[in-house]
């Protein structure tokens, strides 16, 4: 057994199962944080940046974000299944986004709300934690046993409620995943199949985004026109970058001495490397390897670049990273694809629940033909 298995192991058996969603509930709750800060800059710049208070008393908004901090921790700890997750990265976002707003104030003597490198901290803080959740989902592979403790995770919500077709789809799908032979799938499965149908549920507005999103990077990436306006915009961003942090930070003619705009550079040059080793692989006609080397280009920009141009500009870098988000999801629709169109042999789709093979068939629906 290598390393990795052991360790896998230890860690299930420590009750370290991790979730199969687990990245899509942590860009859930980055995009609400950055978008928080993002509206509460504008929305403060735009009322004169007043406050809550008076009379030697001024009410923060780290508070309300830790008020919905502590409401996000409340709902994970006090609900079982999987939907009340996306509420909570939502609702903890929000407050995460709230409090980290106002850093400027926590490491500065004079409580300095406009501290220079704020923004470069808050981008570096949600930085930190896409990585971190890159690093619990990709170090190593979804174990079956641990797909198989999703699918009963499923099912913890219908045997108390019911099951929505809906959800019933997904954990299907997800038992579908599973070899039939590891141990718990057939008690599994028969736990799916014991779970009543009830349509009633609750409203799921952020997995009705997210599907939403994925459909459209699937149908931008399927476009013929895609790759090459992928590459355009990382030429352009490459070349741009510097050019608008140096026209920003442009003062007293120590341009060239200006660290945010020598590591714009050094971040736009990487990126552009990354970019002409993959247009080169795309004509040849490998897809693939380019698709992997324009994710590179665009993790660089996002890593590195971005970092110094929030450095340099402040938040008058928020363009350049909601284009690096865009392409990146445009870029993971596309390796989706291709890997699932080379998948060996491919996976015949299923209707209803995988068949148990080794219990007799279910009966058939009357409602359906012979």
């Amino acid at each position: 057994m290598s390393l990795t298995s052991a360790r896998s192991v230890y860690l299930m058996r420590a009750g370290l199962v991790r979730n199969v969603r687990t990245a899509e509930h942590l860009t859930t709750f980055v995009v609400a944080g950055v978008s928080t800060v993002l509206i509460t800059r504008l929305i403060l710049g735009l009322s004169g940046y007043p406050q809550i208070g008076g009379k030697g008393l001024h009410i923060a908004h780290v508070l309300p974000g830790g008020l919905l901090m502590l409401l996000a921790i409340f709902l994970l700890l006090s609900y079982v299944g999987p939907v009340v997750r996306p509420a909570a990265a939502l609702v903890g976002g929000v407050g995460f986004g709230l409090f980290i707003d106002e850093v400027g104030k926590f490491v500065t003597s004079d409580n300095n709300y406009f501290y220079q490198p704020t923004a470069a901290i808050v981008y570096v803080m949600f930085v930190l934690i896409v990585l971190g959740s890159r690093y619990v989902t990709n170090r190593r592979p979804i174990d079956p046993k641990e797909q198989l403790a999703n699918v009963i995770d499923h099912a913890v919500e219908g045997v108390s409620g019911g099951l929505s077709k809906r959800r019933t789809a997904q954990a299907t799908e997800q038992l579908g995943l599973v070899d039939a032979s590891l141990q718990g799938w057939p008690e599994t499965r028969a736990l799916l199949a014991a779970c009543p149908p009830d349509e009633v549920e609750l409203a799921a507005p952020v997995d009705a985004a997210w599907q939403a999103l994925q459909r459209g990077f699937v149908r931008l990436a399927t476009h013929p026109y895609a790759p090459r306006v992928a590459i355009a915009v990382l030429v352009v961003q490459a070349i741009g970058a510097p050019a608008i942090a140096a026209g920003i930070r442009f003062d007293d003619g120590r341009l060239l001495t200006d660290f945010p705009v020598l590591g714009v550079a050094a971040g736009s040059l990487l990126s552009a490397t990354f970019t002409a080793r993959g247009a080169l692989r795309f004509r040849r006609g490998d897809r693939v390897r380019a698709v992997r080397l324009f994710e590179l280009a665009v993790l660089v920009s996002l890593l590195v670049t971005q970092v110094f141009q929030f450095a340099g500009t402040q938040f008058a870098a928020v363009g350049g990273m909601t284009l690096d988000l865009v392409l990146l999801g445009l870029l993971g629709a596309e390796r989706d694809r291709l890997r699932q169109a080379i998948a060996v042999p491919a996976r015949p789709k299923m209707r209803g629940l995988p068949p148990d093979p080794a219990a007799p068939p279910f009966p058939e629906d009357p409602g359906d033909p012979a």
